[in-house]
């Protein structure tokens, strides 16, 4: 079937009026709205559009309601009518969102960090874990931090929201103290700090952030289509192969459930073997959440099925520690809106690839510190200790 002519709609537009502010952070307003007579949610994202405030007029993209998307259970608001002018607050110079009506001009780590980031050498070993969605941060954040991770970085991908505000998960993990620096990459802005691809963001985490656990998912609202390749959550794929090119340890975060309706996400996800058998190239250390019987035969099967153990290293690991520091942070995270007690799996597989990737970056720690008290006169190292 041949695509739309040009010139047919893609967006719905409307006018709404702002009756409230149900919730602002730094870029961020959640907005109460009268649109086509009746009452709705709204979300305007203030650094590109300005503040809003009850009382204002605003032009909505309506489109996601419109269509019924999960993701779309709100506006958006696209511009203020009588709005105060704005005007850029810094000298960057990279714009992201790139030729859109919104794009944003952002300080990219390129711009002011290049001779750093140039002269890095690489992610030095430092472990990278790689997530298909992005409530699986959650989980892994805390499964680090309980097994002695010291700085977590989060790098956000733009496979999905490209706004970084939109995330509710982000700043409550770092309020909680479960997440110390924010990276947005490719066409995503909004974080600490801007990278124009995956490889800087992944090096701005390291390098800049001083990260010892890296985690790599995409913002909110992944796109699936209910068909191998096209899904937006392979890109966790590219994620992998990237933290090995700059020598970075992969660690590979699966989807489990078997709580999930849909067949193909039950057990380990189909976009999980997808991404394990085809997309990455690397070695990944492959986070295997330790279950009860049936579940754990479950996931092996599927993953020796695939024959995944001859490509990549499976690691059985407890994911318990990571839920165990959620509930101690007082952070609730939800999936698909299942919490971990409605789907323990999914959450104990997120947070074993958090518990794995702190306990590499320990063996990492360690291993660099007795080398340094085992430097040679030349100043090589001897791994014997002698």
């Amino acid at each position: 079937m041949p695509p739309d002519p040009p010139g047919r709609p893609s967006v719905r537009l409307r006018r709404g009026t702002v009756r409230g502010v149900r919730a602002e952070r730094p870029g961020f307003a959640e907005l109460e709205v009268d649109v086509d007579g009746a009452p709705a949610l709204a979300v305007a994202y203030t650094d590109l559009v300005g503040p809003v405030a009850p009382g204002d007029e605003v032009v909505l993209n309506t489109t996601a309601v419109a269509l019924g998307l999960g993701t779309g259970g709100f506006h958006l608001v696209v511009a203020v009518r009588d709005g105060a002018p704005t005007d850029l607050g810094h000298d960057g110079r990279v714009v992201k969102a790139r030729y859109t009506p919104l794009q944003a001009a952002v300080r990219s780590v390129e711009e002011t960090d290049r001779d750093a980031l140039e002269g890095s050498g690489g992610l030095g070993g430092t472990p990278v874990v790689c997530a298909p969605l992005h409530s699986m941060i959650g989980p892994i954040a805390a499964g680090a931090r309980a097994a002695g991770a010291r700085a977590i970085a989060y790098v956000m991908s733009d496979g999905a929201a490209l706004p970084g505000a939109l995330s509710n998960l982000v700043p409550e993990l770092r309020g909680a103290g479960l997440l110390d620096a924010f990276v947005t990459c490719g066409q995503a802005f909004g974080g600490d700090l801007e990278a124009v691809t995956i490889w800087t963001g992944l090096l701005a985490a390291v390098r800049l952030a001083d990260a010892d656990v890296v985690v790599v998912a995409d913002g909110p609202g992944n796109l699936g289509t209910e068909t191998t390749w096209g899904v937006s959550a392979l890109s966790s794929g590219h994620a992998l192969n990237a933290a090995d090119t700059l020598g970075g340890r992969p660690v590979a975060a699966l989807r489990v459930s078997f709580a999930d309706a849909r067949e193909r996400h039950r057990g380990v996800s189909h976009h999980s073997l997808t991404i394990l058998r085809d997309v990455c190239r690397a070695e990944a250390d492959v986070a295997v959440p330790a279950l009860d019987d049936a579940e754990r035969d479950a996931v092996w099967d599927s993953l020796r099925a695939e024959r995944l153990e001859e490509r990549h290293r499976l690691v059985e690991v407890d994911g318990a520690p990571a839920l165990v520091e959620l509930e101690r942070a007082g952070v609730a995270v939800e999936s698909m809106g299942r919490t971990a007690a409605d789907d323990p799996a999914f959450f104990l597989a997120a947070g074993a690839a958090g518990v794995l990737a702190a306990r590499m970056a320990s063996r990492g720690r360690r291993w660099r510190e007795e080398a340094a008290g085992a430097r040679l006169p030349d100043g090589r190292i001897d791994e014997r200790g002698e």
